[in-house]
């Protein structure tokens, strides 16, 4: 059975987006963040990135070793790569999944040693020895890995890393499973519904992620219900909490959580997309 990785994780883009007006660490820059973390207007997301990521991309030249540098670049290329699907320009958020890769891989080998090359064994090893210091750096250095993972269309070569990934988030949760609002419980809980369980998936496992994401963010960040529905409850042919879960999305008050505006209201309109398209699938 072939898997289609792209689309599943293109549901974490919105994730990303968050993640990336949650903060980068520049303090000259912390108005600009609060500001887009409260835009409702994707498309002028997309339209403002190149600029953006053009400044961070000149800082990283500028101080290569700086892993605080190299977080900030890679939580804003795995945002913007998101971004730009969600804006309709695939080939471009392809291009920028390369270098989502990039930062991510130098993160971890700068701040936690982590090599792409490393066996399972030897990954194993060398995170056992990280604290929840190193957090950031491996949820991070893990989401940009896996973003490039998701515009290879299923290439060996590429999916041959995602058990790297998954052992990097297990690693995540049990050091911090609340770091960002649960968003390692939510990347496992995507990753379990890849594969319907006659071919090796874990339906069971992947919903024990999705409550427990829903449960840390206290129902409040929409793409984990968005993701809820359009991963596992389609996987296990589940109509009834498809619907519930689209339905709590678009009834969900924007106003109730204006600090995350931008990512709900782009969960908003992938709900109404899945609501509309329901009768093609169940």
């Amino acid at each position: 059975m072939r898997t289609t990785y792209k689309p599943l994780f293109s549901l974490l883009g919105y994730l990303l987006l968050l993640f990336l007006t949650g903060g980068c660490g520049i303090p000259s820059f912390s108005g600009m963040i609060d500001g887009l973390n409260r835009q409702d207007d994707l498309q002028l997301v997309c339209d403002g990135a190149p600029s953006y990521l053009l400044m961070l991309d000149s800082i990283v030249a500028s101080s290569p070793d700086d892993t605080k540098m190299l977080l900030n670049a890679t939580k804003a290329y795995n945002a913007y790569t998101m971004a730009m699907a969600e804006c309709g320009n695939q080939e471009r958020a392809g291009d920028l999944s390369k270098k989502a890769r990039q930062h991510g891989l130098a993160l971890l080998h700068e701040e936690t040693g982590i090599d792409q090359k490393m066996s399972l064994d030897q990954l194993a090893v060398t995170l056992a020895s990280k604290d929840r210091d190193a957090v950031p750096a491996l949820f991070w250095g893990a989401y940009g890995w896996a973003t490039w993972v998701s515009y290879q269309q299923g290439a060996p070569a590429a999916v041959i890393d995602l058990p790297k990934i998954e052992l990097i988030m297990q690693r995540v949760l049990e050091l911090d499973e609340t770091y960002y609002n649960g968003g390692a419980h939510l990347f496992l809980g995507i990753y379990y519904s890849l594969k319907p369980e006659i071919y090796g998936g874990k339906p069971a496992t992947s919903r024990q992620h999705f409550e427990r994401a829903l449960t840390i963010n206290n129902r409040l960040f929409l793409p984990v219900q968005v993701a809820f529905a359009k991963t596992y409850a389609k996987m296990v042919f589940d109509r009834e909490l498809h619907e519930d879960l689209l339905n709590e999305v678009l009834a969900f008050d924007i106003s109730t959580a204006p600090e995350l505006t931008l990512s709900n209201v782009a969960a908003k309109k992938q709900a109404a997309r899945l609501l509309e398209e329901i009768d093609e699938y169940f």
